[in-house]
């Protein structure tokens, strides 16, 4: 789903009582963890944490008038779902978070490549997230993008 909204507070406002606690919490989580640099936006009609096209002009490839998207966290019609690139970039990332879920949650990891699931608002392991945030600094997180985008591109 997705709201119109000009800031994370404004989408977090919009959504149904029992969705805006645990995304404040989230929210408040990534914040307080992730690396400099990274900026909140709205992206995609989801709260976004983006590098700006101040650091990075070349910005998101498939549109470079907007910056290089890091992370995202969204309330679905049922779920809340967390989007990391860095984990859809790096196996060694993904493979990480997958084995260290289990450490922190009950419930079955419901995810794709890069997209977290959690149907179960009292659930969310934010202590794992906010380890998951401090994993790529924005430094690392741009190299990691521009090697896999660069080796696509020679495929």
């Amino acid at each position: 789903m997705q709201y119109k909204a000009d800031n994370a507070l404004d989408y977090i406002a919009q959504l149904p009582e029992d969705r805006i606690e645990p995304m404040k919490k989230l929210r408040e989580t990534i914040l307080s963890n992730l690396p400099p640099g990274f900026e909140e936006c709205i992206s995609y009609g989801m709260i976004g944490y983006v590098v700006p096209l101040s650091t990075y002009p070349a910005g998101y490839h498939c549109d470079p008038k907007l910056p290089l998207g890091f992370m995202n966290i969204a309330s679905q019609k049922n779920f809340i779902a967390l989007y990391h690139l860095g984990m859809y970039g790096s196996n060694t990332l993904l493979n990480w978070f997958v084995e260290e879920y289990p450490k922190h949650c009950k419930s079955k990891l419901d995810m794709g490549k890069s997209c977290i699931r959690f149907k179960k608002m009292d659930q969310i392991p934010y202590d794992l997230i906010a380890e998951l945030c401090k994993k790529l600094t924005m430094e690392k997180y741009i190299e990691l993008y521009e090697t896999a985008f660069t080796t696509r591109q020679k495929d």
